[in-house]
């Protein structure tokens, strides 16, 4: 019997979808540095990607794992801390969404957020908190991916896996940017929400869903892309990682 203060076993068990993802993730590192696969760019394809999705799961089971240990106990029985994809509230909005982004312009679109029972967590920087947790993970993922670059760790690294990294870490710097800023439905915005009045919130409201559309369609404004890209290019160049890498990692990924 599961209580307002027990959780059944099972809910936060690692769930074998995301096993099988860290799986393809392993093989495609390894056939990426070894030069194993009979063409080099589909193996980093595959690598990115599935990394991409991996961090895209991490990132939402941050929300859910930060929620549950500030008084939501419901998100376990919902299947978020499994780490399966398919479990979220809006799989299209957290996944897919972002993969075909990520396919199309090589940019790292944040998705949708788990559904947190606000009503349950009281005190505003937990609130906060929750909101932070997830563009957290990709600035944490995005530091492993360039720590061999401000490490100077990248003797005998092999090329193809070095500007893998670096258009990996480029889809981590991008994703926490985006999700840090404050645009109704994205985390930044989250962040901000508790600390806003009543009034304020209710006007912003009906905004929720479109923020997600409103930041693309900014992006494709060339001033905006060529600003917002300068601002990521800096970042990188700060972490070590050179254009001319995350451009190569970029070429090799989208081969066709």
């Amino acid at each position: 019997m599961t209580t307002a203060t027990t959780r059944r076993q099972g809910d936060s068990r690692i769930s074998p979808v995301f096993i099988g993802i860290l799986a393809v993730t392993a093989v495609a590192g390894w056939a990426t540095w070894t030069g194993f696969a009979a063409r080099p760019e589909i193996a980093v394809f595959l690598f990115v990607t599935a990394a991409w999705i991996v961090s895209l799961c991490l990132h939402e089971y941050a929300h859910a794992r930060t929620a549950l240990h500030s008084g939501d106990i419901t998100v376990g029985a919902k299947g978020y801390l499994t780490l399966n994809p398919l479990k979220y509230t809006h799989a299209l909005l957290s996944i897919v969404l972002p993969v075909i982004f990520l396919i199309m312009g090589g940019i790292g679109l944040p998705g949708g957020a788990v559904f947190i029972e606000r009503g349950r967590i009281q005190g505003r920087w937990r609130h906060s908190l929750i909101s932070a947790a997830g563009p957290l993970t990709n600035v944490l993922f995005a530091a492993v991916c360039t720590a061999p670059f401000w490490l100077h760790a990248l003797d005998g690294v092999p090329l193809q896996f070095r500007f893998a990294l670096a258009f990996l870490a480029l889809l981590q710097v991008t994703a926490a940017v985006l999700n840090f800023l404050p645009v109704p439905g994205l985390d930044g915005y989250g962040v901000l929400e508790p600390w806003l009045s009543y009034k304020v919130k209710r006007q912003v409201e009906p905004f929720a869903p479109f923020g997600l559309l409103f930041v693309f369609a900014l992006l494709w404004l060339p001033s905006v892309n060529i600003a917002f890209f300068d601002l990521i290019d800096a970042i990188l160049r700060g972490l070590g990682v050179s254009e001319l890498e995350t451009a190569l990692g970029r070429q090799l990924y989208r081969f066709w």
